[in-house]
């Protein structure tokens, strides 16, 4: 029998489904932040959500120039799969079927935590690129990783607050008890 082995995908094909994947994430994230703005409209969260939405779309926007810059064709069937997740993802009902709980906020910002620890990750490989490569400027990738350390900053101060809020009220102080194991 041969050994026939598919042959590695070219570096650009690679490179590709990445900053598709992650373009996928941007716009899925990108709705989930514009939705968590417009649920804490009103409130300071609301406010620094609503700016954090703007920045995101501001930073999609920016991949999509880098991805055209290397040559790179956004998927639209695979943007149009992360938007149905994310959607997806706003059926969680957090103890309330038809209201939304105080633990909801809390959920919602560890998401968008993670989400911009993604978009972190990006900024940081494209940088290591750039060493390589003259279409990308280490520069402008280095202000989008402070940008997004700074994003995802302010998202763990909000989400220190839902989680006080949510979690924090009628406690009464001391240690949580654990059950101990079966053993």
């Amino acid at each position: 029998m041969d050994d026939e082995r598919t042959p590695p995908p070219d570096r650009q094909h690679l490179l590709a489904i990445y900053l598709n994947d992650h373009l996928a994430g941007a716009t899925a994230g990108r709705a989930r932040f514009a939705r968590a703005a417009r649920s804490h409209r009103g409130t300071d969260a609301g406010h620094a959500l609503g700016r954090l939405t703007a920045e995101v779309d501001e930073d999609r926007r920016t991949l999509t120039r880098l991805m055209r810059t290397l040559g790179v064709e956004p998927d639209r069937r695979l943007q149009a799969l992360g938007r149905a997740g994310e959607a997806l993802g706003t059926l969680k009902t957090n103890g309330r079927l038809l209201r939304r709980s105080p633990l909801s906020s809390v959920v919602e910002l560890e998401m968008l935590f993670l989400g911009v620890q993604g978009k972190g990750t990006l900024w940081r490989s494209l940088r290591e690129l750039a060493v390589n490569d003259s279409r990308l400027d280490a520069e402008e990738l280095q202000e989008l990783v402070h940008r997004a350390d700074r994003q995802a900053a302010e998202l763990e101060s909000l989400r220190r607050t839902a989680v006080v809020e949510a979690l924090g009220s009628g406690h009464t102080g001391g240690q949580t008890t654990v059950p101990p194991r079966a053993g």
